[in-house]
């Protein structure tokens, strides 16, 4: 009897409680009844918004003007900008500027080093003796000395020059560039010595001592061209001077170096 009375409790069904099934259904009703509320009430809204559009939000139209205001950040790269564009100016100067390195030869030997040496003293002596050239007069005075006549009649003849007394031996100088023609012995001078001049005129020199050109020698104004002397038709140690401006026709020489800026009397 006792184990039919256990299977017969264990093949019962539970009983089910009809309130709480019914709770149960109400409870879920109502949840859908809310879900089913906001949804309305939502839908609701967007067709209210749908159907009054004068309800909805305006849009304003603004009128304003766009200014144009760097950044700071723009500022700081126009200033790095010009700062870059200064230092590259700055540099193309400097290399324009900068001394050029020359590419030296290869060092050698000197050869012929005394040859090369008295070349360098003959080219300096004569730079030397153009650069006096160029600074001598173009019209020199004959000689230093007293002026002792002149020019024109004397003694029953024509003195056809000046003279210049002076101690023997001193220096008689060429009056101009030119050409000597004559340098020896002729009547009446002792000595003499004739030198035509490029603009066609002949100096003419008597009575010296020594002679100190030949002829065909150029010679430069202020050039030693003779000592003083007292040969020839003289009375005492003296130059005789004759200028033919023609190369024929002796003039006073006084007026014509007067002209040229030398003073004899």
């Amino acid at each position: 009897m006792q184990s039919i009375s256990q299977r017969t409790g264990v093949g019962r069904h539970r009983k089910v409680n009809t309130a709480q099934t019914a709770k149960g259904r109400i409870a879920l009703v109502t949840v859908a009844a809310g879900a089913v509320s906001t949804a309305g009430v939502g839908g609701a809204a967007a067709a209210q918004v749908q159907t009054n559009p004068e309800d909805s939000i305006k849009t304003q139209t603004v009128d304003f003007k766009h200014v144009s205001k760097p950044s700071p950040l723009d500022q700081v790269t126009g200033q790095v900008e010009n700062a870059v564009k200064g230092a590259q100016s700055d540099f193309d100067a400097a290399v324009a500027t900068t001394p050029q390195i020359l590419t030296v030869a290869e060092t050698k030997p000197v050869q012929n080093l005394g040859e090369q040496l008295n070349t360098a003293i003959q080219a300096s002596q004569a730079r030397a003796a153009a650069d006096e050239a160029a600074r001598a007069p173009s019209v020199a005075r004959p000689a230093e000395g007293a002026f002792t006549s002149g020019f024109g009649p004397r003694w029953g003849s024509f003195h056809a020059g000046i003279d210049i007394a002076n101690s023997n031996g001193t220096p008689i100088l060429a009056v101009m560039d030119g050409t000597v023609i004559d340098s020896g012995p002729a009547s009446g001078y002792g000595n003499w010595i004739r030198i035509k001049h490029e603009d066609g005129s002949v100096s003419v020199y008597g009575h010296m001592e020594s002679l100190d050109v030949a002829v065909g020698q150029q010679v430069t104004a202020g050039q030693k061209i003779a000592g003083m002397g007292n040969l020839g038709f003289s009375t005492g140690t003296h130059l005789h001077f004759e200028i033919h401006p023609d190369g024929n026709t002796a003039v006073d020489p006084i007026p014509w170096f007067a002209e040229r800026g030398v003073n004899i009397a």
